[in-house]
């Protein structure tokens, strides 16, 4: 039975309906504008709540494949219809970006998870991520010949208006375990992050393999350096400005909140790892191993086999395939981690790399290489069920994924607003 807390990811055009059914039943402390337009022209509608003079930003939707980040936005908006005295006591007016990236929700969306047992498989049969250059939280870096992407420069805009004393950006991992990453320290909002994962019966990913130049407040949270620069590198290499970085310059606190759907209570493991040296080895072998099997999968198969509707889906994919090396090389000069819980997240990224690849490529053949197609939808299957065989996996309802998220930005907002940002 579905909840009031609609335990389901609602598409686009339905994070909008009931934006707007919210303000029409509160039109005194909500409303709704769009902030700007997508690729396709699709708007980017911005949810605002109360009249203080602080303002608050969150950003769904950021990843195609993270719909639980517009599941949360109404979550917290519907609370402030119905107490707007909560905005009043932080003297701050909330705004919610609705979806940053509606052109990929609408290539990702088609799964519905059917509580309590959803099936991972049928996860990928929708899945979509796109390459990093198309990911609008990403800015071109300077020496970079592209431009931003219309939905990047409609929330650079949206921050030099508002130079919010806080921005969250939701997101939300198929596979994993949950952490924080925060622009800089804010005493207590770490510990009330981890208070709020144990009472929702949430692990920590330990040691995040995401942000390798953050640093670690072990477990589950990464904090900008102090000296950081502008830039932000991916553990594949890639290097580009951040949305994230870029309010800096008016003082302005970024939180990334991940929650994870299956969870993998080992990426919380604290106990010393017996050999870390073989164990980075051992992850690596997964990850190149499982590439090339996707490699061979695919033959001789090029662009010219993939509809051009569909070609965000091969060039994503072809993408993880061609930074799986330097993601190896990445894990192997960092320093090794002495707990075996970040052994089980570098386990699961080397497993859940190739299965995005194999999964989207799958969707991009389908019309045109069917039989290629089959292949792949085994790859996928077989690569589920080995995650599940390998790792304790366990489905998170919705209302804990998203009670994270809202916990950690009021906890978080509250503590700001206390000492004065």
């Amino acid at each position: 039975m579905r909840t009031p807390l609609h335990p389901v990811y609602p598409a686009v055009d339905e994070l909008e309906r009931r934006a707007r059914a919210l303000v029409a039943a509160a039109p005194r402390v909500l409303r709704l504008r769009p902030a700007g337009e997508s690729r396709a022209g699709r708007p980017l509608w911005l949810l605002s709540a109360g009249h203080g003079d602080r303002q608050i930003l969150t950003v769904a939707g950021a990843h195609a494949n993270e719909p639980v980040g517009g599941t949360s936005v109404l979550r917290l908006a519907t609370l402030f219809a119905h107490r707007p005295e909560m905005l009043e006591r932080l003297g701050c007016t909330w705004h919610f970006l609705l979806c940053l990236d509606p052109d990929g929700a609408r290539l990702a969306h088609g799964w519905t998870p059917e509580e309590p047992h959803p099936s991972l498989e049928e996860c990928h049969r929708a899945f979509y991520r796109p390459a990093f250059a198309r990911q609008p939280e990403s800015l071109p870096a300077p020496d970079e010949p592209r431009a931003p992407l219309p939905e990047s420069r409609a929330l650079v805009r949206l921050l030099d208006e508002l130079r919010p004393v806080a921005q969250f950006t939701l997101h939300g991992i198929e596979v994993g375990a949950a952490f924080m990453m925060a622009t800089r320290e804010v005493p207590g909002a770490a510990d009330a992050f981890r208070r709020t994962a144990a009472r929702l019966r949430i692990p920590l990913d330990r040691h995040p393999c995401d942000g390798p130049d953050w640093r670690l407040d072990a477990p589950g949270v990464l904090l900008l350096p102090d000296d950081r620069g502008g830039g932000e590198r991916d553990p594949s290499g890639f290097v580009a400005e951040s949305t994230w970085l870029y309010p800096r310059r008016y003082g302005t606190l970024t939180v990334l909140v991940e929650t994870p759907a299956w969870c993998v209570p080992a990426m919380s493991d604290a106990r010393p790892a017996g050999a870390p040296e073989r164990e980075i080895a051992r992850v690596g072998d997964v990850l190149l191993g499982h590439t090339r099997e996707l490699v061979e999968a695919l033959g001789d198969r090029t662009a010219a086999d993939v509809p051009d509707d569909l070609m965000p889906l091969h060039d994503a994919a072809r993408e993880l395939v061609e930074v799986a090396p330097s993601i190896v090389r990445t894990w192997a000069a960092e320093e090794p981690s002495p707990h075996q819980g970040h052994f089980a997240t570098l386990g699961i990224s080397a497993r859940r790399i190739p299965l995005r690849a194999a999964a989207m490529m799958r969707r991009a053949l389908a019309r045109t290489r069917p039989d290629t197609a089959a292949v792949l939808a085994d790859l996928v299957r077989e690569w589920c069920q080995e995650l599940q065989k390998s790792y304790d996996l366990r489905w998170m309802p919705v209302s804990a994924q998203t009670g994270l998220h809202v916990r950690t930005m009021l906890d978080t907002a509250r503590l700001v607003c206390a000492a004065g940002g």
